[in-house]
């Protein structure tokens, strides 16, 4: 253990402690948890950002979206609004966040809403004329003032919750304990094939109880790269000196992408959720300047890109998706069984 955490860890214990309190309240009704008539699904984790949440989501949005109204409903990390705001035409990233705003524009017949008080929001987006018949609550898994009807936990394959530690000292926003919620744990940002017996052994480091399903996950990149004004083939980027711009919370797999194209790129690194500024813009289009080819470009994120980038020139971004590496339709089936079920009970 390093110098400053063993600093930081008597805060951790107490973290862990204040947080485990907080759960068990909520466990045994002394706190009060709201459920809902309408069919619920939360996606999060217990760690800070980086599990792979908004493809998850989007994944949710595609699987459900032909046979019922769907709705997203997400806090709104770092918008400049408060309180319940459903996105409209005329709806900016500012006020409602990146991560909306990225489900707003690629699911135009899906309704995307924020809201820090997820009960409110809930309550709000029931009472609509056109109410949705699910709703999808992105990042929740800690806002236990929603009973929520399914729990979805995303941990990354290369950064596993039970081998992390209570922030301040690692990334974990409650205890271990807290997975037990969950119905479903998704092991996220897989390589493409993990064996069965690699995950026999993951499922049973994970110490999945009896209730819960274990999936896998991988990261599919889109064959294309897509831009203002056109697109191009994905793998047309070992051609390119490439400056690749991200504000993401883990770029592992990302940067593993684009090495594994041969892909000869410049990255400048932000934090999560970064807001670029004038002086981040003319760092990165200084480093475009510099280099002496006709064939460069600036590869971003789509979270990226719809937040700072889409009204820039020379700037393309790369979509991802979520894909299972196995039995995809075993997930498909349960996440469409508790809907279906949900919705006749209601």
């Amino acid at each position: 253990m390093s110098l400053l955490r063993k600093i930081l860890y008597p805060f951790a214990v107490l973290y862990g402690e204040v947080t485990a309190t907080r759960n068990t309240f909520y466990n045994k009704g002394i706190l009060k948890s709201t459920a809902f008539e309408i069919p619920t699904i939360v996606v999060g984790n217990l760690s800070v950002g980086g599990t792979g949440k908004t493809p998850q989501v989007e994944y949710l949005i595609r699987l459900l979206q032909s046979t019922y109204k769907v709705a997203v409903l997400s806090r709104g990390y770092k918008r400049n609004t408060k309180g319940f705001i459903m996105a409209s035409d005329t709806t900016t990233v500012a006020e409602i966040g990146d991560e909306p705003m990225q489900y707003h524009t690629k699911f135009k017949d899906v309704i995307v809403a924020v809201d820090a008080d997820r009960v409110h929001g809930i309550s709000q987006l029931s009472t609509l004329k056109n109410a949705p018949d699910v709703i999808v609550l992105d990042d929740a898994y800690q806002h236990r003032k929603v009973a929520a009807g399914l729990n979805i936990l995303l941990t990354s394959y290369n950064n596993l919750y039970v081998d992390d530690t209570l922030l301040p000292t690692g990334n974990l926003r409650e205890k271990i304990k807290g997975a037990d919620r969950a119905q479903i744990i998704v092991v996220t940002k897989c390589p493409e094939i993990v064996s069965e017996a690699q995950q026999f052994e993951i499922t049973k480091k994970l110490q999945v109880a009896l209730h819960q399903t274990v999936f896998f996950s991988t990261i599919k990149y889109s064959e294309e790269i897509i831009g203002k004004r056109s697109k191009l083939p994905t793998k047309a980027l070992s051609d390119f000196k490439v400056v690749l711009v991200t504000g993401i919370a883990n770029t592992e797999p990302l940067v593993t992408f684009l090495e594994n194209l041969s892909c000869n790129f410049h990255h400048l690194q932000f934090a999560d959720h970064h807001n670029f500024t004038q002086k981040d813009f003319q760092k990165i289009y200084e480093a475009y300047s510099a280099i002496k080819t006709d064939k460069k470009l600036i590869l971003t994120t789509e979270k990226d890109y719809i937040r700072s980038f889409k009204e820039r020139d020379n700037v393309y971004y790369l979509p991802i998706e979520t894909d299972f590496i196995e039995h995809k339709e075993d997930f498909n089936k349960l996440i469409k069984k508790y809907v279906e079920q949900s919705s006749r009970n209601s």
